[in-house]
């Protein structure tokens, strides 16, 4: 029985968002720096994405050195973050990146806050607030400061992505891995490894960061707005579950109060905004 094109895009996103939700358990058990880490999955990511886009084509406008720029400090935050806190913080506050988007078009792009905009920033923020009550001690403040520093990076992505006006975007995804890859190879640390160790990065770098983007790229094709911003928000409620059932890191209740708050505010901002919307176009990019 043949699939239908629509299905098997869902399919490809919810195995899309399933490996994103990987990143924080590979992160944490890996005996390697965030550099370190954050540097191979990059240079594999590169490998797989090349792979399958041949026809590398930059412009080298400012708005794709502006999203590679980005891209390559979303990515390498995101790591240094979830080695210096709860899985759940770090992605929980990378996930406040629409937020960022909404707030920074107002000076970037000059598009004008809606009543639903401001609502998901209030609520946002008072969700930040209750994961920063939560740290109390210093390692996890900063491991916090990263992963927000992350979201707003990762806004600074989809904005230059947006103001490549339609070209396309996956030689930025490809360079901005390349510059991740190059940034973080004079501090790599020489490490004799164990064939685990190897296999657990080769997963991060093929299939959480380079399979991933390749299914989504395929997929958002063929799916509404509302089915992509519904499927992929399996990434932030799953990646601190797979912490919590293999690697014992259980978050708190206040954790789980400000990650309530911050998914909720989000998604319902974009379930409002994807209802205007009959198809998303652009590419989502992931850490």
């Amino acid at each position: 029985m043949t699939i239908p094109a629509h299905m098997r895009a869902i399919i490809a996103l919810v195995i899309c968002a399933l490996l994103w939700s990987t990143g924080g358990l590979l992160i944490k058990t890996l005996p390697l720096s965030a550099l370190t880490i954050a540097g191979a999955r990059s240079a594999i990511a590169a490998i797989v994405i090349f792979a399958w886009h041949r026809n590398v084509r930059p412009t080298w406008s400012k708005a794709q050195i502006g999203s590679i720029v980005s891209y390559m400090l979303t990515v390498i935050l995101f790591v240094m973050a979830t080695k210096n806190t709860t899985a759940a913080n770090a992605i929980l506050l990378q996930y406040t990146a629409p937020i960022w988007v909404g707030l920074f078009s107002v000076f970037v792009t000059k598009e004008k806050l809606t009543n639903i905009d401001v609502m998901a920033v209030i609520v946002v923020m008072s969700g930040m607030i209750v994961f920063f009550l939560d740290s109390i001690e210093p390692g996890a403040m900063l491991g916090n400061t990263l992963a927000l520093l992350s979201g707003v990076a990762f806004a600074g992505v989809a904005l230059f992505m947006r103001a490549q006006k339609g070209t396309s975007t996956t030689e930025s995804i490809l360079f901005g891995n390349i510059l991740t890859a190059l940034v973080c190879m004079p501090f790599i640390e020489p490490f004799a490894g164990t064939a685990d160790t190897f296999v657990r990065l080769a997963i991060l770098g093929v299939f959480q960061l380079g399979v991933s983007y390749v299914l989504y790229a395929w997929a958002i094709k063929s799916v509404t707005a509302l089915e992509a911003v519904l499927i992929t928000v399996l990434e932030p409620l799953l990646n601190p579950l797979w912490v919590g059932m293999f690697h014992g890191e259980v978050p708190s209740s206040t954790v789980i109060l400000g990650g309530v708050i911050v998914v909720g505010a989000v998604v319902a901002r974009n379930f409002v905004n994807a209802k205007s919307l009959p198809r998303e176009s652009h590419r989502r990019n992931h850490s």
